[in-house]
C-alpha cells in the first residue's frame, strides 16, 4: 500500500553555514534514517530535484525518516561552492543533524549524479548500512576512495549523455568491490518518465534491509 508521503523544513548547521533542508516521512514508525544528496551546485541541481525526490519518498514509504538538503550556496543554505570538499563536509554535517535527531537508527545514504560521487566519497566516514547511487560521475571519487563495504545499489540508463554508462562500467572493473548495478536500456541521465522504474529498484533492494533495521 503506498502512504502519503509528507515534507517538513527543517535547518541543519552547517560547516560553512546553515544549510536549507527537508524532512519526508510517512505515518510509520521510523525504521532507520536516509540522507540524499543532490546534483551539482552549480548545474541548477538541488535537494528538490525530481531525481533526489523519488528517492527520498522510496526510502519514506519503506519507513525511513529521509534528510534532503540544500548543498553551501543554494537554496537558503549558505556559504559557495566548494569544489566538492565543502560538499562532503555538508554531507557528514546533514549525517551527524540526522544521527543526533534520530539516535538509534541506522544510516541509509544515496545521492544523485554529483550527489552520488559526494555519498560515495562519505560513505567510508560515515558508516551507512546501505548506499544507493544514481548516475554517480566515479571521476569524482577522491584520490584516497575507499570502496563501501556496505550493500550498494548503482543505477545508471545506458543512454546517459551527462555521465556515459561505459565510463561508469570501466570505473566499477578497476574497484574492490561491486554494487548491484541496475542498467535501465534507453534511460538518460535525468531518467524522464523511469522514474517509477527508479522506485522499484530501490524498493526492491532496500525494503528487507529497512525491515530488518526496524
Amino acid at each position: 500500500m503506498r502512504r502519503i508521503v509528507k515534507s517538513e523544513a527543517v535547518v541543519v548547521p552547517g560547516p560553512a553555514g546553515p544549510l536549507e533542508a527537508a524532512i519526508d516521512s510517512a505515518d510509520t514508525p521510523a525504521s532507520a534514517i536516509a540522507v540524499v544528496c543532490h546534483p551539482h551546485p552549480l548545474q541548477q541541481g538541488t535537494m528538490h530535484n525530481k531525481v533526489v525526490t523519488t528517492v527520498a519518498r522510496a526510502f519514506a514509504q519503506l519507513g525511513a525518516r529521509v534528510l534532503r538538503f540544500n548543498f553551501r550556496g543554494v537554496g537558503a543554505s549558505e556559504g559557495r561552492y566548494a569544489e566538492g570538499v565543502g560538499e562532503r563536509a555538508d554531507a557528514l554535517a546533514a549525517i551527524a543533524w540526522a544521527r543526533n535527531h534520530w539516535p538509534g537508527l541506522e544510516l541509509f545514504l544515496g545521492g544523485f549524479s554529483f550527489g552520488a560521487a559526494i555519498a560515495l566519497n562519505v560513505a567510508a566516514e560515515s558508516r551507512p548500512i546501505g548506499l544507493v547511487t544514481i548516475a554517480p560521475p566515479l571521476d569524482r571519487l577522491r584520490a584516497d576512495f575507499v570502496p563501501p563495504d556496505c550493500p550498494w545499489l548503482l543505477i545508471h540508463g545506458d543512454a546517459d549523455d551527462v555521465v556515459p554508462f561505459a565510463a561508469t562500467e570501466a570505473r566499477l572493473a578497476t574497484l574492490g568491490v561491486q554494487p548491484q548495478l541496475v542498467a535501465m536500456k534507453g534511460a538518460g541521465h535525468f531518467f524522464h518518465g523511469r522514474l517509477l522504474e527508479v522506485d522499484e529498484a530501490i524498493t526492491s533492494f532496500f525494503g528487507p534491509r529497512l525491515g530488518a533495521a526496524s
